[in-house]
């Protein structure tokens, strides 16, 4: 199975969902590899606790693909295994900007699904986290996943961008993928004492979004989750949002 979280909206915690479910999934048994195709890499440094670039990554993998040899480095050689049983990283590195300009002029959109179903059988998930974009590496993503989450994150803006990501979807599943699907929307940063997020979340249900259960709560927790690298399910189990990724996982087992 492989998922990518997407949307083109910055700061709706795509790298927060992607990690600590990727997570979840390793903690019930599963065996995990995280993509990070952010030039940010914030959930690579999620995963790692480091700032540095990695000596092995995905730039390191998408080179390969512009510089075809008949001595090519299997895919696994870029993937590294982080501290976190079940669970590695095929990371990402700044040097993905500099190198879009060069894969979208040789048409390589199709090699990420390429090179990720080599590693179908190292793995039971790959969960894809995307940049805030609707570029090169996103279609990469949309075209190489069997499933995609949309996170939303209780605000007014991005309930109206919505419609728009998902028809972004749609074109890519008829005109590049058609085993892509919408699973659902990831409801991120939830007040359930709050009107506004009850009622967002009550007209996506309205008009028959896949709004998933259960939603995310906002807790200042998740901070330092992102500062001592550690997601949710290995600093604290027993945490409501902890539970929340866990069950959330479950629902997504379950469709």
């Amino acid at each position: 199975m492989r998922r990518v979280v997407f949307n083109q909206k910055g700061g709706v915690g795509k790298s927060t969902i992607t990690v600590n479910l990727a997570a979840a999934a390793a903690a019930a048994g599963r065996r995990v590899l995280v993509v990070d195709l952010d030039p940010q890499g914030n959930s690579s440094h999620y995963l790692s606790g480091s700032t540095t670039p990695p000596p092995v990554s995905v730039a390191g993998l998408f080179h390969q693909m512009l510089n075809i040899s008949m001595f090519e480095k299997p895919v696994t050689d870029f993937v590294t295994a982080t501290a976190h049983p079940n669970l590695s990283l095929l990371a990402s590195h700044p040097e993905l900007s500099e190198l879009m300009v060069k894969l979208e002029a040789r048409y390589k959109m199709f090699k990420l699904r390429d090179a990720l179903e080599q590693l179908d059988g190292d793995f039971d998930e790959i969960w894809i986290d995307t940049p805030p974009a609707l570029n090169f590496y996103t279609r990469s993503a949309l075209i190489a996943a069997n499933r995609c989450l949309i996170p939303f994150d209780c605000d007014s803006f991005s309930r109206h961008a919505l419609l728009g990501l998902i028809d972004s979807v749609g074109e890519i599943r008829a005109d590049h993928n058609s085993g892509l699907s919408v699973e659902g929307i990831v409801v991120n940063q939830f007040q359930p004492r709050a009107s506004l997020p009850q009622r967002l979340v009550q007209e996506l249900r309205d008009a028959g979004l896949p709004v998933l259960d259960p939603p995310l709560s906002a807790s200042v927790k998740i901070r330092e989750s992102h500062e001592r690298s550690l997601p949710m399910v290995y600093l604290d189990a027993r945490h409501k949002l902890s539970q929340e990724f866990a069950a959330l996982y479950q629902t997504l087992r379950r469709q």
